[in-house]
């Protein structure tokens, strides 16, 4: 969940119709003056993981339109979990954020690029969404290869150092013009960006210092997920290029939908089916729920449409404290094939009736406004 309750609008010091590159430019801004590796004040480090936490929501048109409807406790209600980076790498963070490297790829001897994120989906019931669960989800993933250790370089041998970049994995053209001079850089084709050539490639990838194998993903389901949210899980991802962070795993829930219950939100509805004899005389009913059946005392003349609530008894909310409650609209069942005793009978009853017999306690739409609720 969100390590901080302080509005992210204020934290960036944008508006809130600020664009996206308005957004970027601030957080560019404040992430440089703020890491640790760069600036003296004592609450840097935790004012830098707010900025950075800030920019992962408003940056997202998903997460910002949740945070702008329901603040921080939509974003909570919602799944969000901000990601952990090393603020020893502000190189890093940047590339994983923007694709790019703010300090040059010289500082690291070459380009380290983030792994691609993969997808999955899963399929659960709702009660296991109710509960919470944990999934293995197989996948094909491709990661640092064991024999080169992710450089792609055979072992026993040494790459060279590129000619054309020196080694930096970038080169720099100059332009000048009646405003300035202009600088551009851009990656080294000669070695890709990676500042070294190779001439001895690993036998076992190729060269690529990563290769595809077969993994079984543990994802623990969190209780009270709804259909569609999805799961990050951080770093489960395609390796990075040589040595560089690992992507993410994404990973979509789809929730079964049970043929005993309707969700909305927090609650859920059923429905319990009353004889007519039942429902004049009262009765005792047993009505399914998320934690197995209970018993239902209805009182003489339960009338067809009346809604029972059995407190919190719905589904549990996300990340967050209590249940949402079960709605138990009940409908009586009028029959439809008589016996001649059966008839007579019913019409020896409507002959004792009077208006008392049939006295309404509420009219059709106070009913129909009752079962909305």
């Amino acid at each position: 969940m969100a390590t901080t309750d302080r509005d992210y609008y204020e934290l960036l010091g944008v508006p809130r119709d600020a664009d996206e590159t308005t957004i970027k430019k601030s957080f560019r801004r404040l992430a440089r003056q703020l890491h640790p590796d760069v600036s003296t004040e004592p609450d840097a480090g935790a004012r830098f993981r707010e900025v950075t936490e800030a920019y992962e929501v408003l940056s997202s048109s998903e997460t910002r339109a949740l945070y702008d409807r329901y603040g921080h406790a939509g974003l909570r209600s919602g799944g969000f979990q901000p990601t952990s980076f090393d603020t020893t790498g502000l190189s890093d963070l940047f590339s994983a954020f923007f694709g790019d490297d703010i300090f040059g790829s010289a500082m690291r001897g070459g380009s380290r690029r983030r792994g691609a994120d993969i997808g999955a989906e899963i399929e659960i019931d709702l009660v296991d969404a109710a509960r919470g669960t944990s999934v293995n989800v197989p996948f094909e993933v491709e990661v640092a290869c064991a024999t080169c250790g992710g450089d792609g370089v055979e072992p026993g041998t040494t790459p060279l150092t590129c000619p054309r970049c020196e080694g930096t994995g970038r080169l720099h053209q100059v332009s000048r013009s009646v405003f300035g001079e202009f600088v551009r850089a851009q990656a080294c084709p000669q070695c890709q960006g990676r500042g070294q050539i190779v001439e001895h490639p690993c036998h076992t990838c190729g060269g690529a210092g990563r290769v595809v194998q077969s993994r079984d993903l543990k994802v623990d389901v969190p209780a009270g997920i709804h259909d569609g949210q999805r799961i990050r899980v951080s770093g489960e991802g395609h390796a990075g290029d040589v040595g560089g962070r690992a992507g993410d795993a994404y990973v979509l829930v789809r929730v079964k939908p049970d043929p005993r219950f309707v969700r909305e939100g927090n609650d859920i509805y059923s429905q319990v089916d009353l004889t007519i004899v039942q429902a004049s005389l009262g009765a005792t009913v047993e009505v399914e729920t998320l934690d197995g059946p209970v018993s239902l005392d209805l009182p003489a003349g339960t009338q067809p449409g009346e809604v029972r609530v059995l407190r919190g008894k719905g589904m549990p909310v996300l990340q967050g404290f209590g249940h949402g409650d079960q709605r138990v609209l009940v409908n009586v069942s009028v029959p439809r094939r008589l016996s001649d005793d059966q008839r007579r009978l019913l019409l020896e009853f409507e002959a004792a009736s009077d208006q008392d017999t049939y006295r309404h306690d509420e009219s059709f739409f106070d009913k129909l406004k009752s079962a909305f609720r």
